[in-house]
């Protein structure tokens, strides 16, 4: 349950929920959960996500053709394919990266810096509907990139939803409607080899439950402030908890 609540609080926030669930227990002391099963803890966020965004969904899949819904077909479908063809590709790099603390935080610190810049960047008076095949293939690489363990996804698209002149609410709105099919791929694809494997017991399915219910109440509180409070809090504490972390794990 702890990694389900580390999960549920990290995910939608710009600080890397992959960073917190190896560097919390590599400074604790303890075995950090693998792969499989931090990909299943998605699944919790994953669904907390559907229902926070059920009505865009909702219009999505009953009306497709409308303009604006075309529009956002188009920004989900492309944006998803650089970070799956990679994913795909790239699956051993990562899976080492996650047995290396120091490196993964380092990574936390470079999305620090990021954030910084990011948070420089007051965002245009854009919105999803004004997206274009150009702002899905930057969003698309930003999201690519955070596939690294310790690179905030979030972050990363955010950020280049702001460098293409988005307000800091659509930025945020299109990073996690993009996020929908980037956790249900991963997550989907562990969770059929860890039933396969006999692994789901109620530990995890009492995980992912608690990070559903966590992920929801953190999309929800993220939403609300990013338009005023922006992204340098979490700047900071990128940088600041992964110099911690690379001195003491």
């Amino acid at each position: 349950m702890l990694w389900g609540l580390i999960q549920g609080l990290t995910e939608f926030l710009p600080v890397s929920s992959s960073a917190h669930l190896i560097l919390v227990p590599a400074l604790l002391g303890m075995d950090e959960p693998d792969l499989a099963t931090t990909a299943v803890l998605h699944i919790g966020t994953l669904l907390a996500l559907v229902w926070y965004y059920r009505r865009d969904l909702l219009s999505l899949a009953t009306a497709p053709r409308a303009p604006h819904n075309r529009r956002l077909w188009m920004l989900l479908i492309v944006g998803t394919i650089p970070a799956a063809v990679i994913g795909l590709g790239l699956r051993s790099p990562i899976e080492i990266i996650f047995s290396e603390p120091w490196i993964v935080a380092i990574c936390l610190v470079i999305t620090g810096l990021v954030l910084l810049v990011a948070h420089r960047l007051t965002g245009g008076i854009r919105t999803i509907a004004d997206g274009t095949l150009a702002d899905a293939l930057v969003v698309g690489m930003a999201q690519a990139i955070a596939l690294i363990p310790g690179i905030s996804r979030s972050g990363m698209t955010m950020t280049a939803g702001l460098a293409q002149g988005m307000s800091r609410k659509e930025s945020a709105r299109l990073t996690f409607l993009l996020g929908i099919p980037a956790i249900a791929g991963a997550g989907g694809i562990e969770l059929l080899d860890v039933i396969d494997k006999g692994g789901f017991g109620w530990n995890l399915l009492a995980g992912t439950v608690v990070a559903g219910i966590t992920g929801y109440f953190a999309v929800s509180l993220f939403i609300k402030l990013i338009g005023k409070h922006g992204l340098l809090s979490y700047a900071f504490y990128c940088i600041v908890f992964g110099l911690a972390a690379y001195f003491l794990v």
